[in-house]
């Protein structure tokens, strides 16, 4: 049996200000071109398939559109993650399975599963969607104070079938004993990691598909996997291989996995030094700088409209900042990523224009008097 495990889609995200709905539409065409290529029996969604609570309704059009591209192709298994409403992600899914379509939004008690058959038997695939432990508590006459303990109890309720093969669909944030896994700034991981689940509540499973963190990786066990994001979603990403994970199951024990890799419409990159030299280097190479572009400009001189410059070049450009001899004095690196200019204040248009162009922030007493004169100009209008 072949299963394609995917997660963390986070449809309607914007990234610096820029709305990444067509990069999204784009990467789900290609997942759609790997089933079609790879013809696995199932396709995994590990959660936070949505951005927001209350997604847009673009967003919940290109779902919709997804969703419709695979009825009749495979089965779909989903959990809502913790971007999600779990009440929102979970409607009509009691319908849904009608058309192979299996979500998982709310925690109501107990753990759904699902069989499946191939040659070598039955294939259980449970689906365990984003727990907390106040969704739990209500449900068990034990104590759950930690993440761990929620899914433990969930867990140990459930019937699992030791002898069959088990998929577990989770959206957690997993450790292995002292060991974390990476992660990167586009995540929400609680302060000090208090939400983290042990690995080792995971054992009676053959294969864990996780959300939650945007970088592959395996943690604890290779069978315990996150697929990460199909897209980069922050610039401590982009040394991210993204893929999707393709696990084939022969008989019980025996798992080949196997990431297949995404490739955007547009990547994201750093680059950095004087701006002359970098607006030769998009200027040579046109299709790089079609990029989401974090550009660093070293010069010690100070520019004027620096980001109207770079823009005539990168026009995707997300992030400007400085790194010369005063930032390092300052201890500060002065960044801007002014895409949606409808999302702002003319306070914060104004003080990120300030910062820009001098180096420097405005002081409490020159954002005070801004405050002012902007107060009595709209106040005219």
């Amino acid at each position: 049996m072949k299963l394609l495990h995917i997660a963390d889609l986070h449809i309607g995200k914007r990234v610096n200000g820029f709305n990444m709905l067509e990069e999204q539409e784009y990467i789900l065409g290609q997942i759609l071109h790997i089933i079609d290529t790879n013809k696995p029996d199932g396709l995994l969604i590990a959660g936070d398939v949505y951005d927001k609570s209350q997604p847009s309704t673009e967003a919940v059009e290109l779902l919709d559109s997804f969703l419709t591209e695979l009825a009749g192709r495979l089965p779909v298994f989903m959990i809502s993650g913790n971007h999600d409403s779990p009440e929102r992600l979970g409607f009509c899914s009691r319908i849904m399975q009608k058309t192979g379509l299996y979500i998982a939004g709310v925690f109501s008690g107990s753990i759904q599963m699902v069989p499946m058959k191939d040659r070598h038997g039955t294939v259980n695939i449970y689906m365990l969607p984003y727990l907390k432990p106040a969704i739990v508590r209500p449900y068990f006459d034990q104590d759950i104070e930690t993440y761990e303990d929620a899914v433990r109890a969930v867990l140990s309720a459930a019937p699992i079938y030791t002898g069959q093969r088990n998929i577990l669909l989770a959206h957690q944030f997993v450790t292995w004993g002292t060991h974390q896994p990476l992660r990167s700034e586009s995540e929400s991981i609680s302060v000090g990691g208090t939400d983290n689940v042990d690995v080792s509540v995971f054992d009676a499973f053959d294969y864990v598909a996780l959300g939650h963190l945007h970088g592959p990786q395996a943690i604890g066990r290779d069978t315990v996997r996150y697929s990460g994001s199909p897209l980069k979603y922050s610039f401590s990403e982009v040394h991210h291989n993204k893929a999707a994970t393709l696990l084939e199951m022969g008989p019980k024990g025996e798992i080949d996995i196997r990431a297949i890799p995404l490739t955007p419409r547009r990547d994201m990159r750093r680059i950095k030094g004087p701006i002359a030299r970098l607006l030769a280097a998009g200027r040579e190479d046109k299709a790089s700088a079609e990029n989401y572009i974090h550009a660093t400009v070293t010069d010690e001189e100070e520019i004027y409209d620096a980001i109207g410059m770079l823009r005539q070049v990168y026009p995707n450009l997300m992030v400007l900042d400085f790194e010369n001899s005063r930032s390092r004095r300052s201890g500060s690196f002065l960044s801007s990523a002014p895409q949606d200019a409808s999302l702002k204040s003319p306070v914060e248009m104004f003080s990120e224009f300030y910062s820009i162009q001098n180096n420097a922030r405005l002081t409490p007493e020159q954002l005070a008097v801004i405050e002012r004169v902007f107060s009595k100009a709209v106040g005219k209008t």
